[in-house]
């Protein structure tokens, strides 16, 4: 195993400190439990909390700061934070208005927010929860229970972070959220295999001549292994999937997100997204917004997942919303 750290125990609290001091404008560091916090919060809005295993940087604590996310929680790699965490950084975040959390389905990720929520709520603080579950590859697998969470989260913090902003009530943040998520669907392809710092080998083997489709972000089972080959044909196959599973319907506006897995060169996930418009032409399904880029990681996984979003003006007009974070800062 080669990789750019000092210590294999100290991995998630050295990267948070250089997270921290690199862009100290926009967070902080908790200063008691892992927790990436909005620089200027609490502030008197809906206070928006995700998080998750690290290893799938930015996501989360990247898109902690205005627009988006008030605190993130990274567990160790891979592996969900705790309910300490939630609480703590949501004690120190809340500005009065409620909290919203943010959840991908992985059963240990919705139980230990669960309970945060339960602990926030007995001491009187406002909290609902929307779980992230956009995955199209699977219904059930070994690591949750029904559809994973996986580039649909992305869209859900952006578009309820907006709505945040604008001073929506907790339960229209709640409702924007629960409706990308009604609305998004995804899937995922590998090439490789990652390697977890304290495992020192690859999670699992995939021969040179295959590729791994409907993969998850921790390297889960897919559908299949099948023989490598051309992109397009991939992009075909995981497009087929996602679009006739919402189903989308000709006419339909969506956003389309082209997802490297920590890996793969922008030059490769481009070809991805060409291909991936040509297939959308054909369907009549128009791309009116886009993404294309490392914004959900396996570590250093190859390969890329693809996320369609339905589109309508609401929807667009909170996805064009400012934001400034560590990994996004736009403005339309």
């Amino acid at each position: 195993m080669k990789k750019l750290i000092n210590q294999v125990d100290r991995v998630v609290t050295e990267s948070l400190a250089g997270l921290g001091a690199a862009f100290g404008d926009l967070v902080r560091i908790h200063p008691s439990v892992k927790a990436v916090l909005r620089a200027d919060a609490p502030r008197p809005k809906v206070a928006l909390i995700s998080g998750g295993g690290s290893g799938h940087e930015p996501l989360h604590g990247g898109y902690v700061g205005y627009g988006m996310l008030d605190a993130a929680c990274p567990g160790e790699v891979f592996t969900s934070p705790t309910p300490d965490q939630m609480y703590e950084a949501a004690k120190a975040v809340h500005g009065g208005k409620g909290v919203l959390f943010i959840v991908k389905n992985y059963t240990g990720d919705v139980m230990n927010f669960q309970m945060a929520q339960e602990m926030l709520v007995s001491e009187g603080i406002r909290v609902e929860s929307v779980v992230i579950d956009d995955d199209v590859a699977v219904k059930d697998s070994l690591y949750t229970a029904g559809r994973r969470g996986v580039g649909g989260t992305v869209m859900a913090e952006k578009i309820a972070g907006a709505m945040a902003e604008l001073g929506g009530s907790l339960e229209e943040v709640r409702d924007v959220c629960a409706k990308v998520n009604a609305n998004v669907r995804s899937m995922g392809m590998a090439l490789t295999s990652c390697t977890v710092p304290a495992a020192g080998k690859p999670t699992f083997d995939l021969p040179e001549d295959q590729y791994e489709l409907g993969i998850g972000i921790h390297g889960e089972p897919g559908r299949e292994r099948r023989p490598m080959t051309q992109v397009r044909e991939i992009v075909r196959a995981m497009g087929e999937a996602i679009v006739s599973d919402l189903p989308f319907q000709p006419g339909d506006e969506v956003l389309a997100f082209v997802n490297g897995m920590g890996g793969s060169p922008l030059m490769e996930l481009f070809i991805v997204y060409n291909d991936l418009k040509e297939f959308l032409d054909e369907k009549g399904i128009v791309i009116s917004r886009n993404l294309v880029g490392n914004y959900i990681t396996s570590l250093e996984m190859q390969g890329f997942s693809i996320t369609l979003l339905k589109l309508d003006s609401q929807l667009k007009a909170l996805w064009d919303y400012p934001v400034h974070t560590p990994a996004l800062r736009w403005g339309r």
